[in-house]
């Protein structure tokens, strides 16, 4: 049997076990001409809870999809726990998604089918072929994406239709999904954008819950500053694709926003009646 150190230099690594995420000169430029990231270079260890911050066009989606292969990267190279994430392709690409839950913005449940049903898909990423194309779930499956859903408090709802839920319970539901996966890397693009203020912080709570419990590496796009503050350890800022900020969330001062959205935090002229 094979020791633990042979099987992350295979490439093979235990579901459970939280992995570092590091980029070395890391540039995107997409066929049109647009460069979306420009020589990039960070290192995240493995349970890290870490921000991405910026405007729209900045540059944060295209860094979280570089991490699981869905955008390639120009130049540079991106490692994630054993992969070199730069030019896999095939079985390796899928291997590494296996390894990787993501999280969006929309949701991307399947409206019509109920939560447990939707929770289960996260299992396949890891299942055969053959079981992922007819959805044959093994009982440990079926254990998994129950016990992913009594971790984001969603276990009630677990026959519930998932488009008759409400956005925050939709979220919770595609937390769970990548949950169950047992990830070792967590990411989730604009997870609250289209969340009212009171759910976009719920959910943001429960993902710095179960990343503290979990000892997860979790990165987190976002637009607002005091959820990044409030709910992650790392902040890292970019502007027009270019790092211009990496260091605690909770320390971040308005000037280091004003450097990453290239605007003032409060207008000119309050700021003169505040003196």
């Amino acid at each position: 049997m094979s020791t633990p150190a042979e099987r992350a230099e295979a490439g093979v690594a235990p579901a459970s076990a939280s992995w570092p995420i590091r980029l070395d000169g890391a540039s995107v430029t997409y066929p049109n001409g647009t460069t979306a990231l420009r020589n990039v270079s960070l290192s995240i260890s493995p349970g890290e809870m870490v921000s991405v911050v910026g405007l729209s066009g900045s540059g944060k989606s295209t860094l979280i999809r570089t991490i699981n292969g869905l955008v390639p990267v120009t130049s540079g190279t991106v490692d994630v726990g054993p992969y070199t994430v730069s030019g896999l392709s095939g079985r390796r690409l899928r291997e590494l998604r296996g390894h990787v839950g993501m999280i969006f913005q929309g949701f991307n449940l399947a409206e019509r089918v109920d939560v447990y049903r939707n929770t289960l898909v996260g299992r396949f990423a890891s299942s055969s072929w053959l079981r992922s194309l007819f959805g044959i779930a093994s009982a440990e499956d079926r254990e998994i994406a129950l016990r992913s859903l009594e971790a984001v408090g969603m276990l009630d709802k677990v026959w519930t239709r998932a488009g008759s839920l409400s956005g925050g319970q939709k979220q919770r539901v595609a937390i769970a999904r990548a949950l169950s996966q047992k990830p070792s890397v967590m990411l989730a693009d604009e997870p609250v954008a289209s969340l009212d203020p009171p759910t976009a912080h719920a959910v943001m709570a429960e993902l710095e819950r179960i990343g503290v419990e979990r000892g997860l590496t979790v990165l987190v796009n976002l637009h607002l500053m005091d959820l990044a503050r409030d709910y992650t350890t790392r902040m890292i800022g970019l502007r027009a694709g270019e790092l211009v900020y990496d260091g605690p969330a909770a320390k971040a001062t308005d000037a280091d926003f004003e450097q990453i959205y290239g605007r003032r935090i409060q207008p000119q002229d309050r700021l003169g009646a505040e003196s």
